[in-house]
């Protein structure tokens, strides 16, 4: 909005062509979704506390949690809307790919709030019925994927692998499943890491400063070039949701570390890892997600190795599964777990960019 009614002014004062800088409009994006979420937390937490809005934890968890019961939860919501206000005011709306990221990030957390808030009136972890929420992922997935197919630029549909360059293998029609599992994939993967205070905050905060980094140069033409990445015509335009994205987290994270005052629930865990498997698909960094986003793979890895394991030997690997919890029970403090899973978050954040030098 700024843009549209700012820039057109430069010819008469100067300093307003500063709006058409993709590097002055992410910077402020993020810093207006930080302010917001500082401005709006304290009135959510108040306002979800005095709902009863709280955390139903689960009895099979870990002991030491069952404290934390009753903790505001949906705090999603206040990285939704500090997000979206920050996009309104900051972006760039002629690029198509902008109003995918909002549906993104509107239709997911919408999906993630009707869980949380059917859990906090059920007075149980169950939420909506398994079913119905993963074909909610997957029908909303495949609208994003539709259209993303039908906006192709000749790229889309290509599938490029790290440490090779150019493209491995044109996918066609097979990149609507694949992109649909991609999303849904790690939308429950980050809603698996969301298990103790500032974990899954502080992990998403470290995979969208690499991300942020990707879509700028992915979209500047003379980078791409040197880069031999895919050059994404209006890449760049995404910085601009990606560090309003930030903000919000950096923001949330104030008030859900260690220990904290309100959780994201569904609400934030299903919205962030959608988002990011759709940075990764306008992209075309699929592959490098997965690197990137190593530590929710892993989480997500220790719940279907402790799953299967179980079901054939009737023994468990993991003391307890997503394998945060087994270092908790291994008697780690539980900020040593988060401090020490951030740094791997961040390992793997560097191996990913890395591989752009690598080619």
């Amino acid at each position: 909005m700024f843009k549209e009614f700012f820039y057109p002014l430069w010819e008469y004062i100067s300093i307003f062509n500063l709006f058409q800088y993709i590097s002055f409009r992410a910077a402020f994006a993020f810093i207006t979704a930080l302010l917001l979420a500082f401005l709006l937390g304290p009135r959510t937490i108040k306002m979800m506390t005095k709902l009863k809005l709280g955390q139903v934890i689960r009895q099979e968890g870990p002991q030491s949690h069952l404290a934390k019961a009753g903790t505001p939860t949906m705090g999603g919501v206040l990285m939704v809307l500090s997000t979206v206000l920050s996009v309104i005011l900051w972006q760039d709306f002629h690029e198509p790919y902008v109003w995918v990221i909002l549906f993104t990030i509107i239709s997911f957390g919408g999906l993630g709030f009707l869980d949380d808030y059917l859990k906090i009136s059920r007075k149980n972890s169950d939420g909506l019925q398994a079913r119905f929420k993963f074909w909610g992922q997957i029908i909303l997935a495949a609208v994003v994927v539709l259209v993303l197919y039908y906006l192709r630029d000749g790229q889309t549909t290509l599938l490029f692998v790290p440490f090779i360059k150019g493209a491995l293998l044109d996918l066609g029609l097979f990149y609507i499943p694949l992109a649909v599992f991609l999303i849904v994939g790690f939308s429950n993967a980050v809603n698996l890491t969301d298990g103790l205070d500032g974990l899954c905050t502080g992990l998403m905060i470290i995979a969208l400063i690499a991300f942020s980094l990707l879509s700028y140069l992915s979209g500047h033409a003379v980078f791409a070039e040197y880069l031999q990445i895919p050059r994404i015509a209006g890449g760049s335009e995404l910085t601009v949701v990606i560090f309003a994205l930030l903000g919000s987290c950096v923001g949330f994270l104030w008030f859900n570390s260690h220990p904290a005052e309100i959780y994201m629930g569904d609400t934030g865990s299903l919205m962030l890892g959608a988002s990011l498997a759709v940075f990764s698909l306008i992209l075309k960094k699929e592959l490098l997600l997965i690197i990137i986003g190593g530590m929710f793979v892993l989480e997500t890895l220790s719940v279907m190795i402790q799953v299967f394991h179980f079901k054939r030997t009737g023994k468990r690997i993991f003391k307890m599964a997503p394998f945060h919890h087994h270092f908790e029970l291994l008697g780690w403090a539980e900020n040593k777990v988060v401090t020490r899973f951030w740094i791997m978050g961040g390992m793997f954040a560097v191996m990913g960019l890395s591989t752009l030098k690598l080619q």
